[in-house]
């Protein structure tokens, strides 16, 4: 079983000509509105991929939070610890995509700031019995603390979006940064090769295994001493919204399946090339079959 503690939100989508710069309007296209949050994200993503997926969270007392409900339960995921939170919007975020299907998101957070440790604890039986524990940064850092210290089986955290100051749980088994997220762990510049990001990735410490994800460049996997570079499976990028995310669901049920962390990576790599394909959060996601006949394309060539 694998548990989430993270964020729900509202996405607002809009299609652009490119992103606008400070002081700048520019026109887009139709808006569209989808279930999103870095931490429902990652639970449908592994729930379409076939896993057991539990969720800590909370929304507010709005009909934004019947949706975001709505959609976890229609995807499977057990919704028992998510916290309806008066007088409180649920999250949302506002989001542009470009032709290159690179976005720019602006995330309000509403009821998600609202989740505590005391959320945490009243869900500490899930927690302890969960194989794969997975936790974002839209979330304050009391509830991943919390979490990572009830957690019985596996932390995968991914420190997103960058926040400055945040300070990463005390326990993690496996850390999954973008470039952006490890020079703000780090404090470093962005690295630009891969050289770069395993120096960077080097000075942490206490953090477990490290997989970078890095976009066209495929992720960097940093265990113990050993590094592998794993390149990026070639397609046509629509919307890039929840690759990262689709990347964390996707290695959290090969984890918890008992793959090695290099076959959960690779694997995951695949998830996250699909969920490039095809507009929005939630709905571009993959499911396990479109995984599967993805690889056994790629593995013929």
């Amino acid at each position: 079983m694998i548990a989430v503690v993270g964020s729900l939100n509202l996405d607002l989508v809009t299609p652009v000509p490119k992103h606008p710069v400070p002081g700048e309007t520019v026109l887009g296209g139709d808006i569209a509105q989808h279930p999103g949050g870095k931490g429902a994200n990652q639970a449908v993503a592994a729930a379409r991929l076939g896993g057991q997926v539990s969720f800590v969270g909370r929304v507010g007392d709005d009909d934004a939070a019947d949706i975001m409900l709505g959609a976890a339960r229609s995807e499977g995921v057990e919704t028992t610890h998510i916290v309806r939170t008066p007088g409180v919007p649920t999250g949302r975020a506002l989001i542009s995509v470009d032709p290159a299907g690179e976005n720019a998101i602006v995330v309000s957070p509403g009821a998600n700031s609202r989740l505590s440790a005391a959320d945490c604890e009243a869900a500490a039986d899930l927690l302890r019995r969960a194989r794969v524990t997975v936790l974002q940064q839209e979330v304050p850092d009391e509830a991943n603390h919390a979490a990572a210290r009830l957690a019985g089986g596996t932390v995968v955290y991914n420190p997103a979006p960058a926040v400055t100051g945040a300070v990463p749980p005390p326990r993690v088994d496996v850390l999954v940064p973008n470039r952006t997220e490890l020079a703000a762990l780090t404090g470093t510049s962005v690295p630009a090769t891969l050289d770069d990001v395993a120096a960077a990735a080097r000075k942490l410490t206490g953090m477990g295994a490290v997989i970078v994800t890095l976009g066209a460049d495929g992720v960097l996997l940093l265990e113990g001493t050993a590094q592998l570079h794993i390149p990026a499976f070639t397609v046509r990028p629509v919307d890039t919204t929840a690759a990262g995310d689709s990347f964390c669901g996707a290695l959290a049920v090969a984890l918890a399946e008992g793959s090695t962390l290099e076959q959960a990576a690779r694997w995951a790599c695949a998830a996250a090339a699909i969920s490039t394909t095809r507009p929005g959060a939630q709905p571009s996601l993959a499911r396990r079959d479109e995984v599967d006949a993805f690889l056994a394309r790629a593995q013929r060539g």
